[in-house]
This record gives C-alpha cells, sequence and structure tokens, in this order.
C-alpha cells in the first residue's frame, strides 16, 4: 500500500502516433502540478520503443523499472498517451484508467474529430490547452474517486427527495432532460436523463465543473466521448451559492439569458435552507449525524450497477493519518481488491459459468498495514454493492466482517 512521497511524480505524454510529434506533456510532484518536463530525448526513447513493438505486431502496454512504472495507450491509431508515475507501489490499473480519462478529456474540449483527424497540430495544440486543467486533476491528489472507480461522486442531501422534485420540475420548466446539482464536482441530485448518460461522460462532467474556477454562470461548449463525440452540445453552469452549481446540458436551446435571477428564485429560493446544508457535504458525503462506527476512518461505497460511489475521509478526523494519506490508503485498496478480489462483472458470455464460480468468490477481504501503522482495510460485496472501510487499529481483526456488513446495511437505503 504505498505512499506518494515529497519525491514522487508523475509525468503525461501525448503524442500524435503517426509522427510522435509532442501534444502536450503534463506533469505533478508530490501531488500538486509540476512545471518539470521530460527531456525531449526520453519522450522520443518511450515513444520509439512503443512504435518499434507494434511494426512488430507486439502491442507494449506497460513496463517497470526499479522505481517507475510506465504504460502506454493507443487511442484510434491517432494519439499515443504514455504516463509514469514514480508514486511506490503504483498499480498499472490506476494509471490505465487515468490514461483512458484524460482522453475522455480531449475528447469532451476538442471532439474525435479533430483527435483522429489531425490536419494542424499547431492548432490542435492550442486546442488543447482548454483541457489542461482537468487532465491535471486526474495527475494530482483529488478528493473525488470517479477517474478510478469509473463510478460517479455522489454525497446524500439532508432533503434528498424535495430537492429532486425541484430539480425535476426545473428541468421540465426549462425544456431539457439533463440537469445535475454539483457540489465541488459530486452529483446532490439529477434527472434521469442526467443518469443515462454513459461513460466516460457521467464521471467527466461533474469532474469538468469542479475543476474550472467559480463564475456565477457558463455556456460551454461539449463532446460527450460515448454518447455524442463529434457534435458538440452545450454545458450550461449556474452558481446557486458558492461552491454549489445547477448543470443544464443541451443543444441550442434555451439560450443561457432565459435562466434568468426570477427563474432560478422561483425554483430554488424555498429549499435555500437545505442547499445551504449542501455545501459540506462535498468532502462528507454524509448527512451531519449519520451514525457511523467510530473506528472508521473513511469509506468508499459503490453500486456497480447503477455506477455511483460515495467516497469520505472526514470520520473522525482528529485521528491519524490524514485525510490524504486515508484516501490513497483507499484508493490503493480499492486497486487491490477491484485486481484481485473483486473482478469487474462478468459479461454475458462469462454468465453461464457463474455457477462454476460462484463458490470461489469472495464475500470479503481485509488488509492490516505493516509496523508503525497498525490501520486496518476490509472490503465486503453484497449483491451490487461494494463497500471499502479504512479502520483504525484498535478494531478487532475478527470483527472486521461484520464491521463492513453492518455498516454496509446501513448505508443500503442511500446508495
Amino acid at each position: 500500500m504505498g505512499d506518494e512521497g515529497p519525491g514522487s511524480a508523475v509525468h503525461l505524454l501525448c503524442l500524435a502516433a503517426s509522427s510522435g510529434v509532442p501534444l502536450f506533456c503534463r506533469s505533478s510532484s508530490g501531488g500538486a502540478p509540476s512545471r518539470q518536463q521530460l527531456p525531449f530525448s526520453v519522450i522520443g526513447s518511450l515513444n520509439g520503443v512503443h512504435m518499434f513493438g507494434q511494426n512488430l505486431d507486439v502491442q507494449l502496454n506497460s513496463a517497470r523499472t526499479e522505481d517507475t512504472t510506465v504504460v502506454w495507450k493507443n487511442f484510434h491509431d491517432s494519439i499515443t498517451l504514455i504516463v509514469l508515475s514514480s508514486e511506490e507501489g503504483t498499480s498499472e490499473l490506476r494509471l490505465e484508467r487515468m490514461l483512458h480519462m484524460v482522453f475522455g478529456a480531449m475528447v469532451l474540449i476538442v471532439g474525435l474529430e479533430e483527435l483522429t483527424n489531425i490536419r494542424n497540430v499547431e492548432r490542435l495544440k492550442k486546442e488543447l490547452r482548454a483541457s489542461y486543467c482537468l487532465i491535471d486533476s486526474f495527475l494530482g491528489n483529488s478528493e473525488l474517486i470517479g477517474d478510478l472507480t469509473q463510478c460517479v461522486d455522489c454525497v446524500i442531501p439532508p432533503e434528498g427527495s424535495a430537492m429532486q422534485e425541484t430539480l425535476s420540475g426545473f428541468a421540465e420548466a426549462t425544456g431539457t432532460a439533463f440537469v445535475s446539482l454539483l457540489v465541488s464536482g459530486r452529483v446532490v441530485a439529477a434527472t434521469e436523463g442526467w443518469w443515462r448518460l454513459g461513460m466516460p461522460e457521467a464521471v467527466l462532467l461533474p469532474w469538468l465543473v469542479g475543476s474550472l474556477p467559480p463564475q456565477a454562470a457558463r455556456d460551454y461548449p461539449v463532446y460527450l466521448p460515448h454518447g455524442s463525440p463529434t457534435v458538440p452540445h452545450r454545458l450550461l453552469t449556474l452558481t446557486l451559492l458558492r461552491g454549489l452549481e445547477l448543470c443544464l446540458l443541451c443543444g441550442p436551446r434555451p439560450p443561457l439569458g432565459q435562466l434568468d435571477p426570477q427563474l432560478l428564485e422561483r425554483w430554488w429560493q424555498p429549499l435555500l435552507e437545505p442547499l445551504r446544508a449542501c455545501l459540506p457535504l462535498g468532502p462528507r458525503a454524509l448527512p451531519e449525524g449519520f451514525p457511523l462506527h467510530s473506528d472508521i476512518l473513511g469509506l468508499l461505497l459503490l453500486h456497480l450497477e447503477l455506477r455511483r460511489c460515495l467516497f469520505t475521509v472526514e470520520p473522525s478526523k482528529d485521528k491519524e493519518p490524514s485525510p490524504e494519506q486515508r484516501r490513497r490508503l483507499l484508493r490503493n485498496f480499492y486497486t487491490l481488491v477491484a485486481t484481485t478480489h473483486f473482478p469487474p462483472e462478468p459479461g454475458p458470455a462469462e454468465k453461464q459459468e457463474d455457477t462454476v464460480h460462484a463458490a470461489q468468490t469472495p464475500r470479503a477481504c481485509y488488509l492490516v498495514l505493516g509496523p508503525g501503522m497498525g490501520w486496518q482495510l476490509v472490503a465486503v460485496q453484497l449483491g451490487l454493492r461494494l463497500l471499502l472501510l479504512l479502520l483504525s487499529p484498535q478494531t478487532p481483526t475478527h470483527g472486521l466482517r461484520s464491521l463492513a456488513t453492518r455498516t454496509l446495511q446501513t448505508l443500503t437505503p442511500l446508495l
């Protein structure tokens, strides 16, 4: 369960696959954006070895040195993405999913046509700058986890039914089926149309809004990597309270000017206090006073069919470890769990073998960290829900599974 020290770094390279011309290079160090750039000779060597393999019908996916993990990914035979990470214990799964999110972000901003049919490299470089803020957030220490889990980060509002009813009415009044309410890049409530958005845009759109500087209103052109990669839509955002935004995904209508303050006030003024109660939900995810066992230091709950998740490291904030370290521990544990113990849902061809493998499918697993730490991690899956907990050292090991099961049963009505 590696820790990210001050010397760890992540470098992301984007190149035109046919020519090897670099389109951009982004870096982070210690979880923060960095101006440090890789030498051109290193970039050329990393791309060269990948192209050499392709010419021999050999697909080079990943490599490890003593202190660095490298993952390559080619998209549509047009864009090559390469990521290098020196973070201790970095998994290939995490880096592979990062590259898929990065390419999704590129499509979201410039469209698939510009990336698969590169006519002018310099113009493409300039257009891709608009995606840097979103891409950089994947390289750093984000408070979100949807990039890794491929599930939408959500929070549970205190008056969810009233908020949902108002949101649906507002969507009908504005003539769009795709509306959501976001706090700090997490979904508070959304219309059925918004929840039907495919991956990766269902994760990317809230993440994009959370990565942008605060603004009262925006009219932002976006492509949907899954649903509409070549025809742009409009992403309208309206700030209700600082950090709390309404998002509408629509076509030419409605114009932004039609969403005037009077319209917003008519629909949302009656819910002012519940809206204010949503502001601290960003990092907390759960309503204030929600009953959690005192040994819980962090949790990740995933609904594997709805592709939604709750992620928080706020419980028992006065205890060690720090929030940043808690997030890293849960991220690394999720990677271990997803690759080793609880693989993704089987496809149709594999379901006929379900009976054979049912007895071999684990229901729970746990991990106790080494000397000097003692924190414990446990995962339990019941049906379509998977829960991961970070627990304090005093939790008895023999009680991990029962504690996790009880917590999952308590959380089940929420997600």
